[in-house]
């Protein structure tokens, strides 16, 4: 399983884990509470309960760069272009604009 705290702007938005059963997100109960929350994306509006995808979401697939900087990713971190969610973990913790996707490491 692996684990990534969205955020926007400076505060956690939400989470998005990948397991066996695909992809799932969903907004932080303190952020839904804040004064004025703004959904990450028109495709994940504010909402209590989980999203779910057995693919990576649009929305977060469109934050892996493309072209030559990819190029470079894949060569130096020896990613997988397959493997989206290693790439977004890898690639998207200083994005432009407001989200932010950092890598959570959960012990057990």
């Amino acid at each position: 399983m692996r684990n990534a705290e969205i955020r926007f702007e400076d505060k956690t938005a939400g989470w998005l884990t990948q397991d066996e059963d695909g992809f799932h997100f969903g907004y932080d109960k303190s952020y839904l509470e804040s004064e004025l929350p703004i959904p990450i994306s028109l495709t994940l509006p504010l909402h209590e309960s989980k999203f779910d995808s057995p693919i990576l979401f649009p929305f977060f697939d469109g934050l892996i760069p493309e072209g030559w900087l990819l190029d470079i990713a894949e060569r130096n971190w020896k990613l997988n272009p397959r493997d989206r969610m290693g790439l977004l973990l890898a690639c998207c913790k200083d994005c432009i604009g407001a989200v932010s996707v950092i890598p959570v490491e959960i012990n057990d």
